[in-house]
């Protein structure tokens, strides 16, 4: 059974061509990519739409095949998107895509069939059919990235709520003050994001150079600016006393994160990506002890928190994810 996969990234862009069994438990396996071919994101929404449209047209005849041999498009987005309508909903790290009906339009071009789901549900199902969920029924899988958000599989389901906004955990506020993210200061993804621990840490220098001390990773106060997430982990990585502090507060306000999660949801697994997963080593054992004091024991002693398996291997299985559960509902 051959899939195709459109992910649709803020700077990139992708189409890949997946093939996995026909059989009855086809959904434990993991697709095989055959073929992908990436591009920027460049142009207005429609002629990035053709050039998906046409990248499709030329990997199926690429590699021999004919629309009827593609049992499902997978379309991959950053929200919000309205994934019962098909409809992309003014991302905003996709200036000018408002109320795009993408799924429509490839159903039209090609006639095979196409869903749509944001990026974190994406991630979720990747994780749950071929990661670190593989076999588990209630699965969180949060990215710790750009941004921080959720996919929630649910009793074996996807769980996307009523109006899609299920997994918007970037918003929940954590401190009254502190770093912005979604638009919410003291936000989880004000706390937990490669956006917000850059905000940390220009906070954390500017008070140690005002003062007069010297700071290894930020020479002077112009430097600010240039700070991000990895710059400060690769000191903290290398015993940085600073960096270790900007991580520290980073991995408490995960950890109240966490026990929120936990509490509220009950999951088997949490699954982390990016950050987290490169940086497990100084952000969670901070967040390990938050979570131990604050959360109910019969919760917490049932969930796994690990970070994400897919690693670098996760931009091309979202999309097909989606394809592969999508005819899965249907067998």
């Amino acid at each position: 059974m051959y899939l195709i996969g459109i992910d649709i990234g803020g700077t990139k862009c992708a189409v890949v061509l997946g093939k996995t069994d026909d059989g009855d438990d086809f959904l434990s396996r993991e697709p095989v990519v055959i073929d992908r071919v990436k591009f920027p994101t460049e142009g207005k929404p429609y002629d990035v739409i053709e050039r998906f449209c046409i990248e499709t047209e030329k990997i199926i005849e690429k590699n021999n095949l004919r629309n009827r041999d593609i049992a499902c498009i997978g379309i991959n987005c950053g929200g919000p998107v309205n994934s019962r309508s098909g409809m992309i909903l003014s991302p905003p790290n996709l200036l000018g895509w408002d109320e795009i009906p993408i799924v429509d339009i490839f159903e039209k071009r090609f006639g095979i069939k196409s869903k749509l789901q944001n990026d974190a549900n994406a991630g979720a199902l990747a994780e749950w059919l071929y990661g670190a969920g593989k076999g588990y029924s209630n699965v969180m899988f949060i990215t710790f990235g750009t941004g921080f958000g959720a996919g929630l599989i649910l009793d074996g389901r996807l769980y996307s709520g009523t109006s899609d906004m299920a997994g918007e955990v970037g918003h929940v506020r954590l401190a009254d003050n502190g770093p912005v993210g979604f638009g919410k200061a003291g936000s989880c993804e004000g706390f937990c994001s490669g956006g917000g621990i850059a905000q940390i840490a220009r906070t954390k220098v500017l008070e140690k150079l005002q003062m007069g001390e010297k700071v290894s990773f930020c020479k002077s106060i112009d430097d600010l600016d240039n700070l991000t997430a990895k710059i400060v982990g690769d000191a903290a990585e290398a015993g940085d006393e600073l960096g270790l502090e900007i991580y520290r507060i980073s991995g408490e306000h995960l950890g109240k994160a966490l026990s929120i999660f936990i509490d509220i949801l009950n999951p088997e697994i949490i699954a982390i990506g990016s950050i987290f997963a490169r940086s497990t080593d100084i952000l969670w054992p901070h967040a390990k002890e938050v979570i131990e004091r604050e959360t109910l024991v019969h919760s917490r002693k049932v969930c796994k928190v690990v970070p994400a398996a897919q690693g670098e291997k996760i931009g091309d299985l979202e999309a097909l994810s989606i394809a592969a559960y999508e005819m899965a509902k249907e067998m």
